[in-house]
């Protein structure tokens, strides 16, 4: 199983297909627009911008999971990210991360990449690090900063 097995919808309400990115880099990251860590939004696109030519992509998965953190409807989200943080990566629906209702992307995530105690996610900015196979490489807790990731996605990037 890989992530290219898996789809979702964009903030615009366009269904994309994981395979869309079949052979590349991901960074999958379930963000909150009005979390303490929203500002690692600037750190995302930075790395998005320095390693997409490479075939790195950036997926944003906004959740309001964690302390109603994110209230804004899919477009507003979508505006925040592009206006406040310039964001240029694809920001998808809102979803449920954990739970009976977890959408099925982030079962396969919690799955192949448990936390430290066990397979929920435990905050917003978790993210996950995805090989050009599109299996779960690493999984990162939402206080490392995308400047500390650095190191483990050129290593992917060189890697086929």
């Amino acid at each position: 199983m890989s992530v290219y097995e898996h789809e979702a919808y964009l903030a615009n309400g366009e269904l994309k297909s994981l395979t869309a990115y079949q052979g590349d880099v991901l960074l999958i990251v379930n963000t909150a627009s009005g979390c303490h860590f929203t500002k690692q939004f600037t750190g995302l696109q930075a790395l998005y911008e320095r390693y997409h030519a490479q075939g790195f992509h950036v997926l944003a998965f906004p959740s309001n999971q964690f302390l109603n953190q994110e209230l804004k409807s899919n477009r507003e989200i979508m505006t925040f990210c592009e206006t406040t943080y310039h964001v240029s990566f694809p920001i998808f629906q809102k979803i449920r991360v954990n739970g009976k209702e977890q959408h099925p992307l982030y079962r396969y995530l919690t799955t192949a990449q448990s936390g430290l105690f066990n397979k929920s996610i435990k905050w917003n900015f978790t993210k996950f690090l995805i090989n050009r196979k599109g299996q779960v490489v690493k999984r990162y807790a939402p206080t490392v900063k995308p400047e500390q990731i650095q190191a483990d996605i050129e290593k992917a990037l060189l890697s086929t």
